[in-house]
């Protein structure tokens, strides 16, 4: 802004603000009510690249996607009324996941506000919940600042700020004078020390443990080496979350899972029988209403952000600190145990219930099932590959048997757990991520919900490749009723969607896959076409539920031989075996812990 004499239209220093912060694309649908905004993306286009999708929703998911990928701040918008209400499914996951996004919400002109004039409506209220930064623009001039402000603050809070944009706005000129950018201000807060007397006593109590797991999620991001090199120092067996899968590899012998329903068996029976759970960069959302540290003695919390600190359960030691810097404080204070029988029963444990998955994925025979397909994944999968994963059974199954490692990234809607996800992440992952491999995995639920947007892989030439698990099901859903209601199933069928013709109808190279031995040249194929463009395989899998490790049905002294055989068969299991089983052999007696699996 050398010449300070001249001016500039609102809307282009709007952009311009954008810019200053590192934006580089955005998402939406124009309307007449954004078409000032549009003229200043117009005048900007060889600076910040447009990506027009089908579907507002999309749009915000794919920022959403932005956001969670890059930490950089996911930019959306929306004309008035419905453009800027279809954002909401996507900025409402963006709130429940805590990551930045913007959305630019249009508006009737001034001079026709609070009028009853087409598509004209107080929009304040309606972003009010989503948004922790939520204004109106009301002048040209103030406009730039406030944009500035809403990023700052969406930085500020890891939360969504929403403006609306009165549509002759952005027309009006401005004095360069009046506007500038606070993004070289910008710095991340330093990352918190942890006390060192608390540190000291936690240390303490995790040696003294005789049944200790460390639990993390995804606030302990980047340190996977320091949570195996204490797990080995220690003999600790690691559980997580789900959204924190990858930060150590999936291969890691003492790697246990994740806890509750989309989980691992060996993650859901340690955490029953522990007596100490180091909890960190974790925010458990099925903490309480599963009870899941009912049988805990001692309950140590290592989190970067107080308010965490004592939420999902009374803490005897609490510690603000970053996850990396406390854990590596931790290493230096410890010594190197001998392994116990806590920690050989937890490896056998892993042992076998990794076997049981490697035999679902290699099975020849019978119909095509979930697990076959996530192997073939697995097969072509490149080191580095970005999986974005839609909700659902997928979420589950992938769990399960997808093998990470953190060179991968993987993300789906954490929290607010909304369906329809897999396609934009695929997008958002493409753009951040050119010269990387992407997967969109969803079930065809979730993949019916956005699937108009597979042309926009196509339009703007992201070659992701396309994963649709097809059962005519909405899987998860139609477990849960299995498990709390009466009937015989209502609204969890459909009719079945051809999705390979789905994608042959947008240009997009589509296969349908039905048989076992037809997989390994399909997604061979499907590699070599995603090298410079998108693909689809819609995989025919059968309804099989997954095994439910959170109501597992193993124990003779809770079961009858029937019941057990029954469940055995249905989920063939017949290796598996129960975690008490291993503690016997290893010395130990069971507590016979066990926890709800909580929910609605």
């Amino acid at each position: 802004m050398a010449d300070k004499t001249s001016t500039i239209t609102a809307g282009v220093a709007l952009v311009k603000i954008l810019e200053a912060w590192g934006v580089d694309h955005l998402y939406g649908i124009p309307g007449g009510s954004f078409n000032s905004v549009m003229d200043a993306l117009d005048a900007e286009k060889d600076r910040i690249h447009y990506i027009q999708v089908r579907h507002e929703e999309v749009g915000a998911m794919a920022a959403a996607a932005d956001a969670k990928l890059t930490g950089k701040i996911g930019v959306c918008f929306g004309s008035a009324g419905p453009g800027g209400t279809h954002l909401l499914n996507g900025l409402y996951d963006a709130r429940e996941d805590h990551v930045p996004v913007l959305a630019l919400v249009g508006q009737f002109g001034t001079s026709g506000m609070n009028m009853d004039t087409f598509q004209e409506m107080n929009e304040n209220p309606i972003y009010a919940d989503v948004g922790a930064y939520n204004v109106t623009a009301v002048s040209a001039k103030t406009l730039p600042h406030v944009i500035d402000e809403a990023i700052r603050r969406a930085y500020a809070n890891s939360a969504v700020s929403v403006v609306q944009i009165p549509v002759d706005l952005p027309w009006q000129e401005i004095d360069q004078s009046d506007w500038y950018d606070s993004a070289s201000s910008h710095q991340k807060p330093l990352l918190p020390q942890p006390d060192p007397s608390l540190l000291s006593d936690l240390v303490q109590q995790l040696v003294a443990a005789k049944r200790p797991v460390i639990y993390y999620g995804i606030g302990a991001t980047g340190a996977g080496d320091e949570l195996v090199e204490l797990s080995q120092k220690l003999k600790i067996p690691l559980l997580s979350t789900y959204p924190a899968k990858s930060i150590v590899p999936d291969s890691y012998q003492a790697y246990l899972g994740s806890a509750n329903r989309v989980a691992q068996k060996p993650a859901n029976e340690a955490l029953s029988e522990a007596d100490t759970v180091l909890f960190i960069g974790n925010n458990y959302p099925f903490a309480e209403v599963s009870n899941a540290f009912k049988n805990t003695t001692h309950f140590l919390q290592i989190d970067i952000d107080p308010s965490k600190l004592g939420k999902r359960h009374e803490a005897d030691i609490a510690i603000l600190a970053d996850a990396k810097l406390a854990l590596k404080e931790i290493i230096s204070q410890v010594e190197e145990r001998q392994e116990s029988p806590w920690w050989q029963a937890n490896i056998a444990n892993i042992q076998n219930w990794r076997d049981y998955l490697s035999m679902l994925e290699n099975k020849q025979f019978g119909q095509l099932q979930a697990y076959h397909v996530l192997k073939a994944i697995n097969d072509i999968a490149e080191d580095d590959a970005i999986f974005s994963i839609d909700v659902g059974d997928i979420n589950l199954n992938a769990n399960r048997h997808l093998k990470l490692t953190p060179k991968n990234r993987h993300f789906t809607s954490n929290l607010f757990a909304t369906m329809g996800v897999g396609i934009p992440g695929a997008i958002a992952a493409k753009l951040d991520y050119p010269n990387r491999q992407v997967f969109n995995l969803a079930g065809d639920g979730g993949a019916s919900m956005t699937m108009q947007d597979l042309v926009t892989q196509v339009q703007y030439h992201l070659p992701a490749i396309n994963v649709i698990f097809t059962n005519q099901q909405y899987g998860f859903i139609k477990d849960e009723q299995e498990d709390t209601n009466q009937n015989d199933y209502i609204g969890v069928e459909f009719d079945d969607i051809d999705f390979s013709k789905v994608a042959e109808a947008v240009n997009m190279k589509g296969f349908r896959v039905t048989k076992i031995e037809d997989l390994a040249g399909v997604f061979e194929k499907a590699k070599e076409i995603a090298k410079d463009k998108p693909v689809l395989i819609d995989a025919v899998i059968s309804g099989d539920r997954p095994i439910p490790v959170e109501n597992l049905k193993l124990d003779p002294e809770k079961f009858d031989n029937d019941e057990i055989d029954t469940f055995k068969k249905r989920y063939e299991a017949q290796d598996l075996k129960l975690f008490a089983e291993f503690l016997s052999e290893f010395g130990l007696s069971s507590n016979n812990g066990e926890n709800s699996q909580g929910g609605f």
